[in-house]
């Protein structure tokens, strides 16, 4: 690459999209993105209008390419990022029929809780590397068989909000390994669609995308989108990977034992692996990120969203302030001394994944005495994220992973309290790189990759400037390794009342 000369990564995520264009070095040359509304209107949804992403998309490309051109910049390709497990169906002529259902969405639990107890599912996981619950696509599509049965019946493709938007950029359904991974309808040892677990769904391969190497280069763009867009239509676009696996590669958290932890609305611990490895007990995932190179891990549900669930709930008279209020939230945090004094929190307000995979926890405030206040719970609230956060680290441990470093990225990575927490929970450096765009960096990345700019993963570390390091603090440490145990034991022990409450609950309603 010359000195002008940059990629643009595009990140689709849950709340909003994220485009960023990167020189050689790996510095951001422009930046855009672009909010949009997570319904859940109705108890147990989290959807989305398919057409507000497919805009901010459009949005913040060509701002990021009008940024670009202003300053004598030379684009080279444009790759893309995408949140994991969501899923639209399309009519015939492929136009969605609903709306975009994220994996937030919890409508197939009782889909899930059965199929989770019988061979099948337990050898569906071992094929295809994800775990059973109602985030995966291929319980959602049993969802639709047994409950929707108009909009099953009229769907003539189901895909994700990657597929839709190269179909309306190309005209084609086609789908990377590492989101078609993720979906819980794709081997992992013959990389493409799982015929036994098409077969639960009752779909056809027809009705699912064209599975494709991340590196895969399409051109030929539609001429009034890049008419647009401001772009050539020549212009190679790279179908690039999930969010989860190119956070990864942003971060440079590249080798087994490197492990990459990310907060935002959710949160996720991952590492890469030479080859697929799968838990014995169903607590992780395994998803492609290349023909050659696995990532290995867990997401937790309630990241930022519990963060936000504070501030909205327990301090909405903050909103009304000057400044961000996320800044005040832990200002006051930081009042209140390491193990907030005796509370703990269980952070399941949005039910829980790895490494429960449980839709019926919920969120639990523990301890709590008359000394304590608001600032003791966001306190709690920001400590049990990170010990949930550590109850994957233990799981990869038990499956061989050894963790030697960890690198953190996503929205947390703002609050020095937290990554300090961090470092104190999990006894390790944690090392915060300077671009906090990470699965836009890791895009870009894979499309130098895929046009040789690179020439293997290794290479990346060079590019991924660390910003700050946050060392474990000793007097913290051992507060929060007498906590650690507790905080485990609780979850455990609540797990049979937490599905009582919920029955309870759905007999109620």
């Amino acid at each position: 690459m010359s000195q002008n000369e940059c990629v643009i990564g595009v990140d689709i995520g849950t709340t909003s999209t994220k485009t960023a264009a990167f020189d050689k070095k790996g510095n951001i040359f422009a930046l855009s993105s672009c909010e949009y509304l997570l319904h859940t209107d109705i108890p147990t949804r989290a959807e989305q209008n398919v057409e507000e992403i497919y805009q901010a998309v459009i949005q913040t490309l060509t701002k990021v390419v009008k940024t670009v051109s202003n300053n004598n910049g030379h684009i080279t390709a444009i790759s893309f990022s995408s949140a994991m497990h969501s899923l639209i169906a399309l009519d015939k002529n492929g136009s969605p029929i609903t709306r975009l259902i994220t994996w937030a969405d919890q409508r197939a639990s009782s889909e899930a809780d059965d199929l989770n107890h019988t061979m099948t599912g337990q050898e569906i996981y071992q094929r295809t590397g994800t775990p059973i619950h109602p985030m995966s696509p291929l319980v959602k599509l049993i969802w639709f068989k047994k409950n929707d049965i108009n909009t099953y019946e009229n769907a003539a493709k189901w895909i994700g909000i990657k597929e839709y938007i190269f179909y309306r950029f190309f005209g084609e359904f086609i789908i990377d390994y590492s989101v078609a991974s993720a979906t819980g309808l794709f081997n992992l040892q013959t990389l493409n669609w799982d015929s036994k677990a098409l077969s639960l769904a009752s779909i056809k391969t027809s009705q699912l995308s064209k599975p494709v190497s991340p590196l895969h280069i399409l051109k030929n763009l539609k001429k009034s989108i890049a008419k647009q867009i401001g772009i050539s239509e020549d212009l190679p676009f790279c179908i690039g990977a999930s969010d989860g696996a190119l956070a990864n590669l942003g971060v440079g958290a590249v080798s087994p034992g490197t492990i990459a932890c990310s907060i935002g609305t959710s949160g996720a611990v991952r590492t890469i692996v030479d080859k697929p490895t799968l838990d014995p007990k169903g607590r992780l995932f395994c998803y492609t990120l290349t023909e050659h190179h696995w990532v290995v891990g867990g997401p937790i549900n309630n990241g930022g969203v519990a963060f936000r669930w504070v501030r909205e709930n327990i301090f909405p008279d903050l909103q009304k302030q000057l400044g961000d209020p996320y800044d005040a939230l832990t200002a006051l945090a930081k009042e209140i001394q390491p193990g907030a004094e005796g509370l703990l929190f269980l952070p399941y307000l949005t039910g829980e994944r790895a490494p429960l995979w449980n839709a019926y926890t919920k969120g639990v405030f523990f301890g709590l005495t008359l000394t304590h206040d608001r600032r003791h719970m966001i306190r709690a609230v920001m400590e049990g994220v990170i010990f949930q956060m550590y109850s994957v680290v233990l799981a990869l441990q038990e499956i061989g992973v050894n963790p030697h470093e960890f690198r953190v990225t996503g929205g947390f990575t703002k609050s020095l309290l937290w990554r300090q927490i961090m470092a104190d929970i999990f006894e390790k450096d944690i090392l915060v790189p300077a671009s906090p765009q990470g699965s836009c960096l890791g895009a870009a990345l894979l499309a130098m990759k895929a046009l040789k700019m690179i020439d293997n993963f290794s290479t990346v570390k060079m590019k991924v400037k660390i910003g700050d390091i946050h060392q474990p603090t000793e007097e913290s440490v051992r507060i929060y390794q007498k906590l650690r145990p507790i905080f485990l034991d609780l979850t455990e022990k609540l797990i049979a009342d937490f599905q009582s409450l919920a029955m309870i609950q759905k007999d109620t309603t």
